[in-house]
Order: C-alpha cells, then sequence, then structure tokens
C-alpha cells in the first residue's frame, strides 16, 4: 500500500506539511511491521495521529503531572515500567508516535530497532525512529489481530492502558477509513 503524505494527513488529523515529513517513515514502519491490511493501517493511523496529536509532538509534554510524578520510583507505576532510578520518569517520557514509556520499553525497543535508546532517549523524537517505534510497538503488542477484527476500543485500551481521548481516536479512525477507500 502507499501511503501518501494525503492519506496519513488525513487519518492523522496532521497539517499536509507534517504529513509530509512522517511519510516516508510511516511507510516503512507499515512495511517493516506488517501493517498492510487497510483496516490496520487505518487503525495504525489513527492511534498514531491522537497520541502524537496529530504529528506533532514526539515526545510527551512534561509537567510533571501528578500522573507523572508517579513514574518515578519508588511508586508501583514506575516499578512497572522498569524505572529504578531517581530521573527515569523524565528520562523516558513518551516518546514515539505511540509515546514508549518507561526504562524497560526503552530497552525493549531499543533493541528491536537496533538503538541506544538507555544512552539516547532522545532517539525516538527523531521522525524516523518515532514512526519506527510505533511500528514495533504495533507488531509486539499483536495490535494488527485487533485492528482488522474491528475491535477498536480494545485496541486503544491496549495502547493507552483505558479509554482516554476514545472519541478523538474513533473520529480518526473514521477519517483514515475514508482516505484509504474503505467503509
Amino acid at each position: 500500500m502507499n501511503l501518501t503524505a494525503e492519506i496519513i494527513a488525513a487519518g492523522t488529523g496532521a497539517t499536509l506539511a507534517r504529513a509530509t515529513v512522517f511519510a516516508p517513515f510511516m511507510q516503512a514502519a507499515c512495511a517493516t511491521y506488517h501493517i498492510l491490511d487497510p483496516r490496520d493501517v487505518a487503525a495504525f493511523l489513527a492511534q498514531t495521529g491522537h497520541e502524537s496529536e496529530n504529528l506533532v509532538y514526539t515526545k510527551e509534554l512534561w509537567g510533571p503531572t501528578p500522573a507523572q510524578r508517579l513514574y518515578e520510583p519508588p511508586s508501583q507505576k514506575a516499578k512497572g515500567l522498569g524505572n529504578t532510578q531517581l530521573g527515569d520518569g523524565r528520562r523516558f517520557c513518551g516518546r514515539g508516535l505511540i509515546q514508549v514509556t518507561g526504562r524497560r520499553n526503552y530497552t525493549l525497543a531499543g533493541i528491536g530497532l537496533d538503538l541506544d535508546l538507555v544512552n539516547h532517549p532522545e532517539l525516538l523524537e527523531q521522525p524516523e525512529h518515532a514512526a519506527m517505534s510505533a511500528g514495533w510497538f504495533w507488531w509486539n503488542n499483536k495490535l494488527s489481530a485487533l485492528a482488522t477484527a474491528g475491535q477498536f476500543t480494545t485496541l486503544t485500551e491496549r495502547i493507552n492502558g483505558g479509554t482516554n481521548g476514545l472519541a478523538d481516536r474513533q473520529a480518526l479512525y473514521g477519517a483514515a477509513k475514508k482516505a484509504l477507500g474503505i467503509a
């Protein structure tokens, strides 16, 4: 499937200029991680569009908010993310188009993408790595099966841990399906 900037813009809510920057990397991520079925591509575009606020942010905005403070040890959230050292919460905040979060996930993504993300977490802010990390996450969490089965809410829960932003994600999903010519 040829992912044009126009399709990416429609499916992610991004400007055409921003979609043009990401187009070759989104295409590569889909090809590499076998995100090929149009329903799967539509879900991938919608979810990455929402998670990155329309391909604008490849790094989580840091307050820290009360929720972000829980990324720091000794909280249970930090433990679940593999954050073991003070400062890990901020250092390993969400990055990439699906917001890889936590020392453990950066370590695993680094292995999968052949990048030193533990020492250089900022690499996931670059469009190429932001897109590929989203594809890597999609593949490793077996999200294609949910997407092709039309289980969009479950897919959202797997990415987000809940249904935050579900209405926006669904609107982007509808736009992505329309851009891809599927009902």
